[in-house]
This record gives structure tokens, C-alpha cells and sequence, in this order.
């Protein structure tokens, strides 16, 4: 089956990088819109970032100008560069996609597992 695995979580200081990648594997027929999300405590999982099949992005208010998202068609993964990170940053990063398998005809929409990021001095 379908499936998203998250990595690059980790511990960081105020102002540090971290890089997030995703891939999706198991019968994977194309991957068409594809992105980050995250959920800090007690708070809704919100957009971080969305990439499209033809490379179009969007982006979170909180995380323009730091963050950037790119896709490696070729690879079926999708990374999220993150810089000058905050505290406010901590949360659980989610992958999501929409995917075509290739025993259905159908696009369905995919979660990863999560990747913890701590921002803190």
C-alpha cells in the first residue's frame, strides 16, 4: 500500500536549519499535490507548505521567507528546507499527498507518520 515516511526531525536552537524530506513508496502511480503540515501542542494541524505537479507553491504566513519546499518528481519525495527557526516552530511536521496507486484510478489523499521538531535554546 500507499505510503508516506517523514525524516529530518530533530533538536534545534533559535536561528538553526533543519531539512524535512518525505517519500512515497508502495505502488505509487503519480503524485500530484504534495506538502507539509504541522501541529504544535494543544493546536490545530495547520499549512506549512504545498507544492503542485507543475512546481506552483504556497506557503504559511508564519514561515514565508524562511522556510522553502521542492519535489523530486523522479524520487516521488518532497522536502522542506527550514531556516532561521523559531520556538514558535516546534510541532509535529506532517508529509500529506495526493496519489494516484496504480491498481485504483482514483486519487486519494495520503498522511505520513509525523517528525517531531524542537526549536529551544
Amino acid at each position: 500500500q500507499v505510503q508516506l515516511v517523514e525524516s529530518g526531525g530533530g533538536l534545534v536552537q533559535p536561528g538553526g536549519s533543519l531539512r524535512l524530506s518525505c517519500v512515497a513508496s508502495g505502488g505509487v502511480r503519480s503524485i500530484h499535490r504534495m506538502g507539509w503540515y504541522r501541529q504544535g501542542p494543544g493546536e490545530e494541524r495547520d499549512l506549512v507548505a504545498v507544492i503542485t505537479a507543475d512546481g506552483s507553491t504556497n506557503y504559511g504566513d508564519s514561515v514565508k521567507g524562511r522556510f522553502a519546499i521542492s519535489r523530486d518528481n523522479a524520487k516521488n519525495t518532497v522536502d522542506l528546507q527550514m531556516n532561521s527557526l523559531k520556538p514558535e516552530d516546534t510541532a509535529v511536521y506532517y508529509c500529506n499527498a495526493d496519489i494516484t496507486s496504480k491498481w485504483f484510478e482514483l486519487a486519494r489523499n495520503y498522511w505520513g507518520q509525523g517528525t517531531q521538531v524542537t526549536v529551544s535554546s
